[in-house]
């Protein structure tokens, strides 16, 4: 293959996953119920559709984990990889800040999880590693290949692994993916999913008054 057809099949390829994720995004909101949190688009969805489930994966301490484990009412997921150069730690930054910044009472109810979409290099160890620079009552997971696949099924989470450019090494490969936070139960269903693109403070307000009108109907 010449130089020419394979810049072109490289384009052709990057368009496709333009299209594909911002088709797989405004799926994601048809039927969905906002909360703006003050922000001018939407912060909080409720999807039509009753997603999420029990799912079983490896926390950073190498247990086993569920969310039956869970400490607290809720988890605030958000499915990432470690080796991301800017929007997962962006945004899981971005989390821990919205969570510091909720009435601590209705924080407390929330543990913020990091779940990986790359399991060939996230391990225990990475995934440890890396929660360790956010909250500090984050919890990392990981599992097999297969377990991502299907905790990414119960969300519909899109990801994709992007192929090394040639002469990298191959294992410098990076992820394409969808990129919301998934408020969850003790049982794994989705309660409400919110945007990364909000402010702070307007992610902050949606997530308290969200957990804040869950709660009284949960005890």
């Amino acid at each position: 293959m010449n130089a020419q057809k394979r810049i072109a099949l490289i384009a052709l390829a990057g368009a496709l996953s333009v299209l594909a994720i911002a088709g797989l995004i405004t799926w994601y909101q048809v039927g969905m119920v906002d909360r703006t949190g003050g922000f001018g688009g939407t912060v909080g969805f409720q999807h039509a559709d009753e997603l999420g489930g029990s799912f079983t994966l490896t926390d950073q301490s190498g247990a086993a984990f569920s969310p039956g484990d869970l400490e607290t009412p809720y988890a605030l997921i958000y499915f990432g990889f470690t080796a991301c150069p800017d929007v997962c730690p962006t945004e899981l930054q971005d989390m821990t800040l919205a969570l510091d910044q909720m009435d601590a009472d209705l924080a407390d109810q929330v543990t913020p999880a990091f779940i990986t979409i790359d399991p060939a290099r996230d391990d225990v160890a990475a995934v440890r590693d890396y929660v360790g620079h956010f909250h500090p009552r984050m919890i990392g997971l990981t599992g097999d290949s297969q377990a991502i696949e299907t905790v990414a099924k119960l969300y519909r989470v899109f990801y994709s692994r992007v192929a090394s450019s040639e002469g990298e090494a191959a294992d410098s490969y990076m992820m394409d993916h969808s990129s919301f936070y998934y408020l969850i139960d003790q049982t794994g269903a989705l309660r409400r999913m919110f945007t990364p693109k909000a402010p702070i403070d307007a992610l902050s307000v949606a997530l308290g008054e969200t957990v804040d009108e869950m709660t009284p109907s949960d005890r």
